[in-house]
């Protein structure tokens, strides 16, 4: 991809994310809906909301919170069987692209589902007294009911007991089959389009865990139809290919310290993961990528060391940016930012 071109496209994805400028309430709504399902911080944001970080000009883990009590964020297991919180109107497309149909149930999850169905609802202590079942017995019946849709965790605050309902109580009006895989890869393919501007298909499968096959499959067919276009060896909206012939790049200087929850990590996750591991290669400490670093629009390196209730062992920064050093200030700042209380003790390798 040219030089030029790939600034364009690199600055309208910095806007789309709101990343220049910060979204309001209304244009919140629409970057979460379309870089769902939405995940909490990583590592320190259990039992949080959802959060689009550095993108809303409010403080939106609060929104979400008040979301989730209003039922208008709903929680499941979608990608790859990962829990995310969705927008409830959404719900037909996600069941209809993540639900795993239970063809041969085993007589405990028909226990369970049965238990539900007609007694419902039950928090997990009181499957337990119900069944003499464990804990650690229940969760993986729980977790497969959910992915099957016939079950839900209704999780509308931040309180560890929570209830599991029959799906249909709770979505009486959700048809699991309203859409095909195609038919909702299809839809979900232009919204992920929109936020990314450029997008290839290791990306859209790296982000929504589905065989890449089907993705091209879904891409091709929107090909067809005029409302994607390929571009290079990816794809861009139909309307974005003219948008951009005239779009004037803006200043997009400047670094963000993405946790491993963030959209912009998760559509490159594999990619990066590899980055670090090269970048990191026979340092003689702990090296966990802990935040990604977006510079200037492009990820470039991480924050790396070791995971931790309290400030992390932030013990390095790596990046393959060229001339580094002349950006380590900044680097340091937006790290330390996303880590109070922590204290990087290597740049490049080299002790601060």
């Amino acid at each position: 991809m040219n030089t030029q071109m790939n600034q364009k496209i690199l600055s309208l994805r910095m806007e789309r994310q709101h990343l220049l400028t910060k979204a309001d309430e209304s244009e919140y709504i629409s970057l979460y809906r379309d870089t769902q399902p939405g995940q909490n911080v990583y590592w320190h944001g259990f039992g949080e909301p959802p959060v689009l970080s550095f993108r809303a000009a409010f403080d939106d883990m609060e929104f979400n919170r008040n979301r989730q009590l209003e039922r208008k964020l709903v929680k499941g297991r979608f990608v790859g069987g990962n829990l995310g919180w969705i927008m409830s109107g959404d719900m037909e497309l996600f069941a209809s692209l993540y639900r795993k149909p239970l063809a041969r149930p085993t007589p405990e999850q028909t226990e369970i589902l049965t238990l539900i169905e007609n007694a419902g609802p039950f928090n997990i202590q009181q499957l337990k007294e119900e069944t003499g079942l464990l804990v650690k017995q229940l969760t993986p019946i729980l977790h497969r009911l959910q992915e099957a849709f016939l079950i839900y965790e209704d999780q509308y605050d931040g309180e560890w007991d929570r209830g599991w309902y029959r799906f249909g109580e709770m979505f009486p009006d959700v048809n699991t089959e309203r859409y095909t895989r195609i038919q909702a890869l299809k839809i979900l393919l232009q919204r992920f389009a929109c936020r990314t501007v450029w997008f290839d298909a290791a990306m859209a499968k790296a982000f929504y865990r589905v065989p890449e096959k089907e993705i091209r499959n879904a891409a091709g067919e929107l090909t067809e139809k005029g409302i994607l276009v390929p571009w290079e060896s990816g794809y861009l909206l139909k309307d974005d290919e003219a948008l951009l012939e005239k779009y004037e790049p803006r200043d997009i200087r400047g670094v963000y310290a993405l946790h491993r929850n963030d959209f912009l990590y998760k559509i490159q996750e594999p990619a990066l993961k590899q980055m670090v591991k090269d970048l990191t290669a026979g340092l003689p400490y702990d090296c966990e990528p802990l935040q990604y670093l977006l510079i200037d629009g492009r990820i470039r390196g991480a924050s790396v060391g070791h995971f931790r209730y309290g400030p992390y062992d932030l013990n390095d920064i790596v990046c393959d940016l060229p001339k580094a050093e002349e950006r380590r200030e900044e680097i340091l700042e937006a790290v330390l930012a996303a880590n109070p209380g922590g204290e990087v003790k290597y740049f490049m390798g080299r002790a601060l």
